[in-house]
């Protein structure tokens, strides 16, 4: 009898937070079962916090405990995608946060995606390489979920219910071919910036940006920041000024879901919808290039004139 083994087409890949505070606890293991749950989906679970490796026994994925870390001991972005790059066995790498819940629809918009880009490919030598993205749902869980049959259903109907569609500017997942980000800097996990400077590399490298908003919904289960220090947001840190660095300056981290190429709609890449908000975000490019010639300071000042607007009312507060 000859037993032919099925690559998996996708290697999710994560960097899990301590299984030590109950919620975050409860969380990661819905949204890693609901990984598990996928056809055509591997999942190596990477680092060496509290709990983790038991976690990744019980639910039966792979587990990577040694990676590099910074001087504080959080997990390098660099050493994570070697990492999945070396041990998985998908031609599709994703990283992906560890509160993040997929469905079906997940693994549908990649096949039809890679469709839809295999068939441009051969009418022009175009779009050899992309990036597959999507706004998340914001959703209040306090209790492990129930995965027997019709999850899914459930699970949507209640997301749809509180109706917490999170803006542009957040992203959880990147989804991309094995050829890309083969160089990453050193960026922290878990700070602000590289997100952000993932889109940037893709559009400066003209791949296809795609977001598959439209096509599925992907269930971000809502946390607070007690894990980080000082209970302060990622954004305030230090660490994240480091990434903004390494990422070149603000400008690169300004990229967000806005700046995507192409959208997922109805089984069709099509380009994104003019909007107000992709309005603006042009003429901030537009204004960054007409005066790349000044201090980083003073363009960022000129290309968000919002900020010049909050200084303004705090002038009478």
């Amino acid at each position: 009898m000859i037993i032919i083994e099925i690559m998996p087409l996708i290697t999710l890949f994560s960097a899990p937070k301590p299984f030590t505070d109950p919620h975050v606890a409860l969380i990661q293991r819905n949204a890693i079962t609901s990984w598990t749950l996928l056809p055509d989906v591997e999942v190596i679970l990477l680092g060496e916090e509290e709990g983790l490796a038991g976690a990744a026994r019980e639910l039966g994925v792979k587990h990577i405990p040694h990676v590099e870390r910074n001087a504080n001991g959080v997990p390098l972005i660099s050493s994570m995608f070697q990492l999945a790059r070396e041990n998985s066995s998908g031609d599709l790498l994703c990283i992906i946060n560890a509160d993040m819940i997929l469905m079906n629809d997940f693994v549908e918009a990649v096949m039809e995606s890679d469709r839809l880009l295999s068939k441009k490919r051969k009418q022009a030598s175009l779009i050899q390489n992309f990036v597959l993205v999507s706004q998340r749902w914001d959703y209040d869980i306090t209790s492990p979920l129930d995965f027997t049959e019709g999850w899914e259903s459930r699970l949507r109907e209640s997301v749809r219910k509180q109706n917490q569609l999170h803006r542009p500017a957040g992203s959880d997942f990147f989804l991309f071919p094995k050829s890309c980000y083969a160089e990453i800097p050193n960026f922290t996990i878990g700070r602000a910036g590289w997100d952000n400077w993932m889109i940037y590399k893709a559009r400066k490298e003209n791949w296809a940006v795609i977001d598959c908003t439209p096509s599925l919904m992907i269930v971000h289960q809502n946390h607070d920041y007690s894990h980080l220090p000082d209970g302060k947001p990622h954004y305030e840190h230090p660490e994240t000024n480091e990434n903004i660095r390494l990422a070149g300056g603000r400008a690169n981290i300004r990229y967000t879901i806005l700046d995507a190429t192409h959208q997922l709609v109805d089984g069709k890449l099509s380009r994104p919808k003019t909007t107000s908000a992709r309005l603006t975000r042009k003429l901030e490019l537009f204004l960054r290039m007409i005066f790349f010639f000044l201090p980083e300071n003073v363009v960022e000042n000129i290309a968000r004139p919002k900020r010049w607007q909050k200084r303004f009312k705090n002038l009478f507060k």
